[in-house]
């Protein structure tokens, strides 16, 4: 897989972001086929900072109601990357 297919968007939510500052932890939403290494990679060219650690996970669908059907949502991979002590990423930080 390409790395500039890998990482989808960033995750900014109310967990994520208490997270981010005081543990350097950044989560995004990822490919369904990436891998550990591939992610790692990915973040460290396009963010030009050092990853010690991936952790990642697959979020599973939920169901919901459309049109008085019961449907599920795709399930899809979220990773959350701890960087460097004292390495961030600026696009995290405007938020």
């Amino acid at each position: 897989m390409h790395l500039s297919k890998v990482l989808r968007r960033p995750l900014v939510t109310e967990k994520n972001t208490t997270i981010q500052a005081p543990q350097g932890k950044y989560a995004f939403e990822v490919a369904a086929g990436a891998n550990k290494d591939q992610i790692k990679l990915a973040v460290e060219k396009s963010f030009k900072v050092d990853v010690t650690r991936v952790n990642v996970m697959t979020v599973p669908g939920r169901r919901r109601m459309m049109r008085g059907r019961i449907v599920t949502t795709p399930s899809w991979r979220k990773a959350v990357v701890t960087l460097k002590p004292g390495d961030k990423i600026e696009l995290f930080e405007g938020v």
